[in-house]
């Protein structure tokens, strides 16, 4: 199976070709894409060396399956070419994500809307894959009124120039002096924003949280999102309050999450037990601790969910897609 991926010299899909490697995805032949600045450098795959080449030449190889990470632009423009000779897309950006005819998927949670006439198939953000992995098997159960979240994400969300501008920080070097991707010092500093701003004052990133989780969990479900940047090069962080329909019993929900796949409770205030980023760190599955009821209401909960954002929130969470897709024999 040829399998292009667009904008592996990139961090999430330099990641892609890691796990795909990782998980023995069944690649006869990888074909990496990237702009043209990259063309012509030498990607390293399962004991074998292959070009970068630009997006029209991996077109041409008509490959069974494209995974993109890189951005929108591309997205909009280059998905639909490979869709078009046969190819299955798998496209991390957001540019297809609320597109009403393309399926936007968490595998372990709707990856039954997959059918074999998909051929552009959507990636979540990031935030979004981890915080409704813990949620929805509790809306399975409980029914989710309102979600109040805050988040705390990595740099490495931004790319590779943004861990070189906290980098670059660390060494105390003046603002102004060097290339920056953030409009103010990310070191020894939070950035409550992430994307650009748009007319209702909440930011791209914190409309993504609530319109991803209406499209794959429930249209009635309320979300009120605060999306901050951490001096964090790895792992994204959530502090999540959920307000139910119905009462639970504490140690049945912990019960419900301990059996989820792809979440492990990390919960044991005694000892200090929580999910930190140091712990997701070049892991898979989404952590959850700090799991306490919220005193303030009848039916809330108090969540703690970290995860390695480059991997489940990215790269990993893609490939899942394209594993269903050969489990189900559409690719």
């Amino acid at each position: 199976m040829k399998v292009a991926i667009v904008g592996a010299t990139g961090l999430v899909g330099t990641k892609m070709i890691e796990i795909l490697e990782e998980r023995n995805f069944p690649v006869s032949e990888l074909i990496p894409v990237a702009s043209e600045n990259s063309t012509g450098k030498i990607i390293k795959f399962k004991s074998a060396e292959y070009t970068v080449c630009r997006l029209a030449d991996a077109v041409a190889q008509k490959p069974a399956l494209a995974i993109f990470s890189a951005g929108s632009e591309v997205s909009k423009e280059w998905a639909p070419v490979f869709a078009q000779t046969g190819c299955k897309v798998i496209d991390n950006s957001s540019y297809w994500r609320m597109d009403a005819t393309k399926k936007l998927v968490v595998p372990e949670i709707n990856s039954d809307v997959l059918t074999e006439n998909d051929y552009i198939i959507a990636n979540p953000n990031c935030s979004t894959i981890q915080m409704l992995l813990v949620a929805a098997p509790l809306h399975k159960v409980y029914t989710i009124k309102r979600i109040v979240v805050s988040t705390y994400q990595s740099v490495t969300g931004t790319g590779y120039k943004a861990i070189e501008q906290m980098q670059i920080e660390r060494t105390g070097a003046e603002w102004g002096t060097y290339e920056a991707v953030y409009p103010y010092p990310i070191d020894r500093n939070i950035l409550p924003h992430i994307d650009s701003f748009t007319d209702n004052g909440y930011t791209k990133e914190e409309m993504k949280m609530v319109n991803e989780t209406h499209k794959i969990l429930c249209r009635s479900i309320s979300v009120s999102p605060t999306t901050v940047r951490v001096p964090v090069a790895g792992g994204h962080s959530e502090s999540v309050n959920i307000e139910f329909e119905k009462d639970f019993d504490l140690q049945e929900l912990v019960n419900i999450l301990e059996r989820t796949k792809g979440v492990v409770v990390k919960d044991d205030i005694k000892n200090n037990i929580y999910p930190m980023p140091i712990h997701s760190f070049g892991k898979d599955e989404v952590f959850v601790g700090r799991i306490r009821r919220d005193i303030s209401i009848k039916s809330g909960i108090n969540l703690w969910i970290v995860a390695d954002n480059l991997r489940k929130g990215a790269a990993t969470n893609a490939i899942q897609i394209a594993e269903k897709l050969l489990e189900k024999r559409f690719l």
